[in-house]
Parts: structure tokens; sequence; C-alpha cells
């Protein structure tokens, strides 16, 4: 998105300083338009000859041809001014929308990983009774379970599962990784005996 003849981006004073240059263009053509009025009024196209065809004695001739020549040129000036002050914000809004796609193209590759990068889930908690094992271990209602000791969501069949390696690990820790809000969370459990039912609660 470089300016033609140049590698440098347009830039937003790039703009404004071809506008300055442009309201100056259209300053110099009002006063070349004045100094006409202050000819009597000749204007552009009335003529610079009398009726019988000698050049007009009421009025400065070389002035009025300059005024005339320099509107002329002006006006090609402005014309092309405009052309790249139009480019210009042409390549500004570009950029714009450029960085904004990138943006969001950015955010959605972020939020894809971050997607990716979370296990799945095989069972949820729906209920941790107070004072319990679990509830000692930290684990909370909604929790999903990604990993509990040895099974995770590759080798779980059923809750029957869980329930092994339960009996086979009472007293001893075990590591459980749950999701909890779109974010892994490691809970240390130990299966044990306590007042309620169960190893767990």
């Amino acid at each position: 998105m470089a300016q033609p003849g140049g590698s440098r981006p347009v830039t937003v004073s790039d703009v404004q300083q071809l506008v300055k240059r442009k309201d100056e263009v259209e300053a110099q053509i009002k006063a070349c338009y004045e100094l006409l009025e202050g000819q009597k009024g000749v204007g552009m196209d009335e003529p610079l000859v009398d009726a019988e065809g000698f050049p007009r004695d009421d009025i400065d001739l070389y002035q009025v041809r300059t005024a005339r020549h320099n509107i002329i040129c002006l006006q090609n000036d402005h014309k092309a001014l405009m052309k790249q002050v139009e480019e210009a914000l042409h390549q500004l809004h570009a950029r714009e929308k450029e960085k904004h796609a990138r943006d969001e193209a950015e955010a959605l590759a972020e939020a894809m990983s971050q997607t990716q990068s979370l296990p799945q889930a095989f069972a949820k908690v729906n209920a941790v009774t107070p004072g319990s094992p679990a509830n000692i271990s930290g684990l909370q209602v909604d929790d999903e379970i990604v990993e509990f000791g040895s099974v995770n969501v590759n080798n779980f069949q059923n809750l029957q599962n869980i329930a092994t390696v339960v009996q086979h690990s009472e007293g001893r820790p075990l590591s459980v990784t749950v999701l909890r809000s779109g974010k892994k969370v490691h809970v240390g459990l130990t299966p044990k005996r306590w007042a309620g039912k169960g190893l767990l609660g």
C-alpha cells in the first residue's frame, strides 16, 4: 500500500498536507477570478478586443491574460491534487480495513487455538456433598472432568470406570483434571471413607 514512486505508506499527515495544498490552490484561483472581476468583470471568456477588432484600452490586457493563464494552470493543479487526496484517502481506508481484518483474524485464531488446546471432558460434576473428600479437594458443581486418575476421554466407557479407579485408590491421592469456566484446573483428590456414602461424596 505504498504511494506511487515511493515505498512509504500514506499517513494521515500526508493527507492533511495535500488538503492544505489544495486549499492554497483554491485561494489562488479565487484571487485570480477577483482580479478578472476588477478588470470590468471580463471573466474567462469575454473578448479582449473592441468592436473594430482593436485591443481593448479600458482593461489591463497583460493582467487579464496572466490571470486567465494562471487560472487554467491552477485548475489543472487542483484537479491533480484532488486525485491525490482521493487516492491517499482510499489507501488510508484500505489500510484501516486491512488492519481491522488482520486484528479480527488474529483474535479468531487465538480463540480457535484456545478451544483446541482445551481437552475434552467426559463427565460433569452435578453434586458435591459438603464435608466429603470431593468437597475437601476443591471439586465444584459444574466442573467438567477431563482426567480422573487413569481415565480420560479416550478410554472412558461409563461411570463404572471411575468407580473402579476410586476403589483401587482408597487412601491414595488421585490426579483429577477438570474444566472450570473454560480453564483447566488440577485437583488432588484422595478417595477415603467418611461420614457419608461412598469414598468421594
